[in-house]
């Protein structure tokens, strides 16, 4: 048996944080913020979120409340935070198994003390998402439509705090309408016409892949493993990784430490953190006691699994797929990147999308969510791409639901 974070070890080369100094020397600032606030986490139930809520509750915040449909996830971290050394504390501590663009999500701020914190991790991430309409517009409701409402609303309660949302590497120089929805949302929550302006500023963080987080790949190492079915991954391709504990840490950093209307990105060297996905999967199952016997035909691979003793089946899949990177970056090839005085990260300058074509959109997708203007994807494509210039969107006609 194995936890996340030694497992997470075996595709990031490392046991220790990469970002342990700049967390070391910002502890006193990250405190100074939290300490006493009332904080709301939206989306905390995930990887990325539970992650960051584990390390947040160590600063004592006065109180942490936590937004999240999946309510399976919610009693986990709750059982996971209160079973840890020194628990909760005093921290008054709920949780709300509700959508957050919802209209229930009104009642939370008519009854709570308002926040001087909110993190919002919310977000459909996956590229399989975007393959039609109904998908894509669930995704742009995710994360655009019901962003923009949760940030009416908050200035509706009269929130004077800081604003973080997270972003992915997969926004800069996008290629999958998922990668440029959070472009999208980049620009939704920077953007005096569409949001309102909050005192104490608004950040966000592109970075790279969370290792073995929820719904990844590399997750899905784990599941496949126990469930006696063939590991599969694409084919000589590269990604960077960061462990769940170090997720937490970027996203505290961003939230707290970064100036306001900036992304924060981590500094990342190619030579040394990028990654073959193959590699991973090797080291995975040499993590536990079994060596790889590559096959291509997938149902020899399947036989193979059920019966493997030694030898487990790794079959290695061609990136051809809709909206796949055969690469990762962090920075788009519009943008600059300023120092902020960390030892591990630095932050993108935000830059506007063109004069009304975000305001387009979202009109788009509000005709469309209501039914009164009926459109293809092709439609949507193009409204995204006015907001995005830089998309690089290719259809290939297959998506991952198609592949095992």
């Amino acid at each position: 048996m194995h936890d996340i974070e030694s497992l997470a070890a075996v595709a990031t080369g490392r046991t220790a944080s990469l970002f342990a100094d700049d967390l070391a020397e910002t502890q006193g600032a990250i405190r100074a913020a939290v300490e006493g606030r009332r904080l709301l986490i939206i989306g905390g139930a995930g990887t990325i979120g539970s992650s960051t809520t584990e390390l947040l509750t160590r600063f004592s915040p006065a109180a942490v409340h936590l937004v999240d449909q999946n309510e399976n996830g919610l009693a986990e971290l709750t059982r996971n935070l209160r079973s840890r050394e020194g628990g909760l504390g005093d921290i008054e501590f709920k949780t709300f198994p509700i959508d957050y663009g919802s209209a229930i999500m009104g009642l939370v701020f008519d009854t709570e003390a308002p926040y001087d914190l909110v993190l919002n991790f919310a977000a459909l991430k996956h590229v399989r998402s975007e393959k039609d309409v109904p998908s894509l517009l669930q995704m742009l409701d995710t994360n655009l439509v019901k962003n923009r409402s949760l940030m009416d609303r908050l200035a509706e309660s009269g929130f004077a705090g800081r604003y973080f949302c997270v972003s992915t590497d997969k926004a800069a120089n996008p290629v999958s309408l998922m990668g440029a929805s959070k472009r999208v949302m980049e620009h939704l929550i920077f953007s005096r016409a569409c949001t309102p302006e909050f005192r104490g500023g608004v950040t966000s963080a592109r970075f790279a892949n969370v290792a073995f987080s929820d719904g990844s790949l590399l997750q899905s190492f784990v599941n496949r493993l126990a469930k006696k079915q063939p590991l599969v991954a694409p084919r000589a391709t590269s990604r960077y990784f960061v462990s769940p504990r170090e997720s937490g840490e970027i996203c505290a950093i961003a939230a707290l430490i970064a100036p306001p209307d900036s992304i924060l990105v981590p500094r990342l060297d190619p030579a040394e953190h990028l990654v073959e996905l193959e590699a991973v999967a090797r080291g995975f199952l040499a993590a536990h006691g079994l060596e790889v016997d590559l096959i291509e035909d997938e149902e020899t691979a399947k036989r193979a699994a059920r019966s493997a003793a030694r030898r487990y089946p790794l079959v290695l899949s061609a990136l051809d797929t809709s909206g796949e990177k055969p690469y990762e970056e962090f920075v788009g090839s519009h943008e600059s990147v300023r120092d902020v005085g960390l030892h591990s990260f630095e932050a993108v300058s935000y830059v506007p999308a063109p004069a009304g074509s975000l305001e387009a959109l979202l009109d788009m997708v509000d005709r469309a969510m209501s039914g009164t203007a009926p459109l293809d994807k092709g439609a949507l494509v193009s409204a995204i791409a006015a907001v995005v210039p830089e998309l690089r969107h290719k259809e290939t006609g297959r998506n991952l639901d198609g592949r095992m």
